[in-house]
């Protein structure tokens, strides 16, 4: 069998607080991640999903080798994180959303010259890498544009490219498309599914965007309160804890609260008025067509922080697996 690229068991990360008044300070511990437990296989995209504060980036830190685990066991690439991290840097690849690895005041392309060399990269096989990257991402318009002055989804794409030009097995993505445009963030999906697809790179993302998600993931792990809750696929997520969808509809001017069968108006701001949907979406749109003059309509599926937290106000506190797809 394939040994898995990621194993954890019973991970834990505690961290210690201190607290109170100047004269009276006491240090408290707090378990940022409890007990997680989990196995990622060549090739697969996961999303590592939940709350603000569940435990996301903690355990994210425990993979890279950032942060040392307080116990339990963890191995990526067959490798220690935290006691052999100089080796498991050269074999994985990481992207922060909201941070980046380039030099601020660099020209893009001299900031991915810098890279090469931190990791060692042999000047043909970086300069190959560049050129396909530079293709794939559409880079060469602004390769000799100080990353200061890029875009937040030009940045994004000058991350990924440096984080892939050592060629990583595995691709650690935190919020990798947090603040992008409708347009950049569809590139950046499409893209990491060609590297999936055609590479076979494995990837674990941390995401809120449900879209991310649904374009990207055949498998999600929810966490929260640093347990896992959830292992499983999008469909069985909802399906365990089922949230409705919300119609927005605009109509062409004010008018009483729409009542259709399968839905309830739960807010109404002139002429929008958003529906809760409790049965199919098209039954709904035909019969406020048929009765309203509209002159839009929107379906809005709920996000992740809603699923999340309606699994949890579900009282589940045992982790939830489903057959793998």
């Amino acid at each position: 069998m394939t040994e898995p690229i990621i194993e954890t068991a019973n991970l834990g990360r505690d961290f210690v607080r201190t607290e109170g008044p100047l004269l009276r300070r006491r240090r408290r511990t707090v378990s940022a991640v409890q007990d997680v437990g989990f196995t990622v296989a060549p090739g697969e995209i996961v999303g590592y999903l939940g709350p603000n504060g569940a435990g996301k980036s903690t355990t994210m830190k425990m993979l890279t080798g950032i942060l040392a685990p307080s116990r339990g066991r963890v191995r990526v690439c067959g490798l220690e994180p935290s006691r052999q991290r100089t080796r498991l840097a050269a074999r994985i690849g990481v992207v922060f959303g909201q941070r980046t690895t380039l030099w601020w005041d660099l020209p893009l392309r001299d900031s991915l010259a810098l890279t090469r060399h931190l990791y060692r990269v042999p000047a043909d096989l970086h300069a190959a890498r560049l050129a396909e990257l530079t293709e794939l991402l559409e880079l060469e318009p602004f390769l000799t544009t100080p990353v200061r002055q890029l875009s937040l989804g030009q940045r994004m794409r000058g991350d990924l490219t440096a984080a892939l030009l050592h060629a990583p097995e595995l691709l650690v993505l935190d919020e990798p498309t947090i603040g992008l445009d409708v347009v950049s963030k569809s590139a950046i999906r499409e893209f990491l599914l060609r590297l999936n697809t055609e590479r076979g790179t494995t990837i674990l993302l941390t995401t809120h965007d449900l879209g991310d998600v649904e374009r990207l993931c055949r498998r999600v792990l929810v966490i929260d309160h640093g347990r896992t809750a959830f292992d499983g696929d999008l469909a069985g997520l909802r399906a365990t804890a089922p949230t409705p969808r919300t119609l927005v509809v605009d109509l062409v001017q004010p008018e009483a609260p729409i009542v259709v069968p399968g839905a309830r108006t739960v807010r109404v701001e002139g002429p929008r008025q958003w529906l809760e949907l409790s049965t199919n979406p098209a039954a709904v749109v035909s019969e406020v067509a048929r009765a309203h003059r509209i002159a839009d309509l929107t379906l809005r599926e709920p996000d992740i922080e809603e699923v999340v937290a309606r699994l949890y106000r579900a009282g589940r506190e045992e982790p939830t697996a489903l057959p793998r797809p």
